[in-house]
């Protein structure tokens, strides 16, 4: 029996994890939420992680906007909270299964980024989540891994897909930018992916790319999200980054590859239009 400790488990990712965990006669959970366990104090995670074998974080600060404003307090979270998370697990012989983000590289490129691709973050978000990364690279050189995922999206919590079908219902049209791409993901089809992970105890560990396969633009992730829900697709409107500007700049390309799985026996995860599909008919993808 694998005892495994979740971090942010009233989050988005958090509960699909405790979900998936939990159906599983392999796993006994751990589910700390906020309120029960202050990741900000160094005594109290390192009181939380003995006697797990297998900690997966998906507790961060994710206000990217709010990040640009209060890059301290989002460092504490995504950085200092994480190192002692690994510190933890470095002391207890857990390994730690770390959330990251697309947002740690530059989002210039234009082919899909390997795993080895160097770091360069555009935004106090980005630069946070990297602190995060480094902890746990250089502090479990043998049991950290850090899983990138983007553009999430599920049952509980806010994300893009929801606020599409909230919007929907009170506009005629809905204006959505068409020069970002990336690839939307699923909460917990990721879910799935990182419990597979903590399940292969010989995977290498390192850096491991955790979106869905394929990509899109966010206008083409709406009309998906329109058309799979039976609204009209023509009423999203594509528009340049320009029109909708935002305090934290964001990347233009935000493709992950996805070679690495295979040093863990594991494919990756599934293309993210049938992903989606998946998602509407189980009733993941809701106004909210």
């Amino acid at each position: 029996m694998t005892k495994v400790l979740v971090t942010g488990a009233g989050g988005m990712l958090g509960s699909d994890l405790v979900a998936v965990l939990s159906s599983s006669p392999s796993f006994t959970v751990t589910a700390a939420r906020r309120a029960d366990l202050d990741l900000l104090s160094p005594a109290a995670v390192a009181a939380a992680v003995p006697g797990h074998d297998v900690v997966i974080n998906a507790a961060a600060w994710t206000n990217v906007d709010g990040a640009e404003t209060a890059e301290s307090a989002a460092t504490a979270l995504n950085g200092d909270a994480v190192a002692s998370l690994a510190s933890a697990c470095a002391a207890s012989g857990a390994r730690l299964i770390h959330v990251s983000t697309d947002y740690v590289l530059s989002g210039s490129g234009s082919s899909p980024y390997p795993e080895s691709a160097p770091p360069a973050p555009i935004n106090a978000y980005g630069r946070s989540k990297l602190v995060g990364e480094q902890a746990v690279l250089s502090l479990l050189p043998s049991a950290g891994y850090v899983v990138r995922t983007a553009w999430l999206y599920g049952a509980h919590g806010r994300n893009f897909a929801a606020t599409m079908l909230r919007l929907a219902a009170s506009r005629s049209t809905v204006n959505v930018v068409d020069d970002q791409q990336g690839q939307p993901t699923w909460s917990l089809a990721l879910a799935r992916q990182l419990v597979a992970l903590a399940s292969a105890p010989s995977a290498p560990a390192g850096i491991y790319h955790g979106t869905a396969s394929g990509s899109t633009t966010w206008y083409g992730f709406a009309q998906a999200v329109f058309a799979l829900s039976g609204l009209d697709p023509a009423r999203v409107r594509p528009i340049p980054s320009a029109e909708f500007p935002l305090p934290a700049p964001r990347p233009a390309y935000s493709v992950l590859g996805h070679d690495r799985w295979a040093s863990a026996g594991l494919a990756p995860m599934a293309d993210w239009h049938s992903t989606l599909a998946s998602a509407v008919a189980a009733g993941a993808v809701r106004a909210g």
